[in-house]
């Protein structure tokens, strides 16, 4: 529906980022041992903005590639403080607080999408 569109706004696919991005960490956290291992990151507001602007461009062909297939392009990866001897670059520590970062924003943006559903249940009651 089309109410709801507008409703959600960025908020929805913002929320699917920050999922992805808590992904990609904890893929970090859970291959800390892993001997050559690179820690990756999500470049949020670059793929955010990739998405705002692909919501706005409009293929003219089946065969067209959008402009949101370009998404995977901003995964980068982190710049160490120290690399292991086996080439790891995973700090925990950091990962830790990237996880505890990203969690809370990703709460705040749910937080946002619950505040959009009860106004339109409001509107939808009548009140």
């Amino acid at each position: 529906m089309k109410i709801f569109d507008t409703a959600f706004g960025i908020h929805e696919k913002a929320l699917n980022l920050r999922a992805q991005r808590m992904e990609v960490i904890s893929q970090n956290i859970a291959n800390a041992d892993t001997p050559g291992f690179k820690a990756r990151d999500i470049d949020f507001k670059n793929v955010l903005n990739d998405v705002k602007r692909a919501g706005t461009m409009h293929t003219t062909h089946a065969k067209h590639i959008g402009q949101a297939a370009n998404a995977g392009t901003n995964m980068l990866y982190t710049v160490p403080f120290s690399t292991a001897l086996d080439g790891n670059t995973v700090d925990i520590s950091v990962e830790h607080a990237k996880y505890g970062k990203a969690a809370a924003e990703y709460q705040a943006t749910l937080r946002f999408i619950e505040g959009n559903i009860a106004g339109v249940r409001k509107a939808l009651r009548g009140e």
